[in-house]
């Protein structure tokens, strides 16, 4: 069957996702478009085809015992000089992100995988393109803020054509979203 790339992540819902991924458009990313705005549970990780169905199972298992919560992210960061990236920081919910990404990549599963770099919950906003546009969203995006209850993940495949293709959603076992003070859904971007 041959290997397929997968990656798992949480979906940055709309109307925020498409304007952060026009943006990092707008900037020069040309990966841009074939990458869905996304906070990472699973970096890119190839595996045999033939074991998605188990990938798939433990998924399922890891969202069953999992729960809604609040995710939103504010302002700005970068991983430069060590990985050329520029990204939206993720200001809540990044705990319970650490915690899925734990499960997900648990050593007992299908998909045991070590990272490169200590996780660290993200939306890239810009990743491999010149200093100049690095530094253009990193300060256009200083003020960006957007939150949204965050009911689940999915599963990614990345094609020959390097488009990531959602093959499935996973919702999390818990039926109610905590309650947030004040909470309005919104995306953001101020001017400096």
């Amino acid at each position: 069957m041959g290997t397929v790339t997968i990656g798992v992540s949480i979906a940055v819902p709309e109307p925020h996702g498409s304007q952060l991924q026009q943006l990092r458009a707008g900037f020069g990313d040309a990966a841009a478009h074939g990458i869905p705005t996304h906070v990472t549970l699973l970096p890119p990780t190839e595996v045999d085809g033939g074991d998605l169905a188990a990938v798939e199972a433990h998924l399922g298992e890891v969202a069953a015992s999992g729960r809604p919560f609040p995710m939103r992210l504010a302002g700005t960061g970068t991983f430069r000089p060590l990985s050329p990236v520029v990204y939206v920081r993720v200001v809540e919910g990044a705990e319970e992100c650490a915690w899925l990404q734990k499960q997900v990549r648990d050593a007992s599963g299908p998909v045991p995988r070590e990272l490169q770099f200590p996780y660290h919950p993200h939306v890239t906003v810009a990743h491999g393109i010149d200093d100049e546009a690095m530094d253009r969203a990193f300060e256009e995006l200083a003020d960006y803020e957007a939150d949204w209850p965050c009911t689940g993940f999915a599963l990614y495949e990345q094609g020959a054509d390097g488009v990531w293709r959602k093959l499935r959603e996973f919702a999390f076992g818990g039926t109610v979203v905590p309650p947030q003070a004040g909470h309005v859904e919104r995306g953001t971007i101020g001017s400096r």
